[in-house]
């Protein structure tokens, strides 16, 4: 269930937009409505979820370390894996966000007979996951010309070299192939992969499996379907997205409305997911943290403002009592309170 459940529910989405679209009159609900409300969702929840992440306190100090810290001056500390300054952590931030450091670090354990317990390089997977974010930040950015009038020179520049090797015609750009490559591999690694299989559950294939419909639907309308598929009309529909005047003045082609409405599934199921991990690894403080508790006292913000109680007030406050139950007191009763207690 946990492989064919998440397919289908992509196969399902896929056959919701391609009915809904072929209703006449339906294509403004999936070409304008359901992108508004997808990107309301997405921005909502995405900042709600930051919001909640940076409000909630951090009672203790806990800074991955993974070499010496910093202790005597003239005992060398490693400053990226026990930073001290806010450079160092910056330094350490960038590197972990930009370069996957620690999935670059990162080993198997294996047992083969004997029994033999080994550690091997993972960097394999390192490829896999570099291949997918950043062919999927290239594609990003690439649509953006689809947004902006005129084309800003960066993004120009960027389309440009994905697609220098001018591989057939329309050009297929290198991002095209390099993100399904990754995708593949990280869905075969939780396919084959016997560990990674026995802990996934739906919701790490079904990510794979939309991101995967949204990449082959926009090859297909780029590549096989490009006959129904009304550019300008596009572009203008694109533009009207962000000055908040959409027209869909044309028929654009059945394949734009479901690229566009699984890209819509995507970024509404984006902030209640594992993909969240895009804003999480910021405030994750086991990685945003200096390991510096030698120098400074962290306090914990759960930590009650607990005023102090001698034992002269607490004496007073239960006097009566103690004397009632045979335990020494300091002070005596006085009268009234002996009265009180012959009462």
């Amino acid at each position: 269930m946990k492989y064919t459940f998440p397919l289908a529910a992509v196969v399902a989405l896929v056959l919701f937009s391609w009915i809904g679209a072929s209703i006449p009159g339906m294509q403004y609900i999936f070409g304008i409505a359901v992108p508004y409300l997808a990107m309301v969702v997405f921005l909502g929840g995405f900042c709600y979820r930051v919001i909640v992440w940076a409000r909630s306190p951090v009672p203790f100090k806990i800074p991955t370390t993974c070499g010496q810290g910093f202790s005597l001056p003239w005992i060398k500390y490693d400053k990226l894996e026990a930073p001290l300054t806010t450079p160092q952590v910056m330094a350490r931030m960038f590197l972990e966000v930009v370069l996957f450091r620690s999935l670059w670090r990162n080993t198997k354990a294996m047992i083969y007979k004997g029994p033999k317990l080994t550690y091997e390089s993972s960097k394999w997977l390192w490829l896999f996951a570099i291949l997918f974010h950043y062919s999927f930040l290239v594609i990003v950015l690439r649509h953006m010309r689809l947004f902006l009038d005129p084309v800003p020179g960066v993004i120009t520049g960027i389309e440009f070299f994905d697609g220098i090797l001018q591989i057939g015609a329309p050009t297929m750009y290198l991002t095209e192939v390099t993100i399904l490559l990754g995708l593949f591999l990280l869905l075969g690694r939780r396919f084959f992969n016997r560990h990674v299989r026995y802990i996934s559950q739906p919701n790490d294939y079904f990510p794979l499996y939309l991101i995967i419909a949204i990449v082959l639907t926009g090859i297909l309308m780029r590549f096989f379907l490009r006959s129904g598929i009304d550019i300008i009309a596009i572009k203008r529909l694109a533009v009207g997205w962000v000055t908040f005047h959409p027209t869909i003045s044309a028929d654009i082609g059945s394949i734009f409305y479901i690229h566009v409405f699984l890209v819509s599934a995507l970024l509404v199921y984006f902030p209640f997911s594992k993909l969240m991990h895009m804003g999480g690894v910021f405030l994750s403080p086991t990685r945003n943290m200096a390991n510096d508790t030698r120098m400074r006292r962290h306090i914990n913000p759960w930590n009650p403002d607990i005023k102090p109680h001698s034992y002269a007030a607490y004496e007073d406050e239960f006097r009566k009592d103690m004397v009632e139950q045979g335990i020494p007191v300091e002070k005596p009763l006085t009268a009234e309170e002996s009265a009180a207690a012959e009462d």
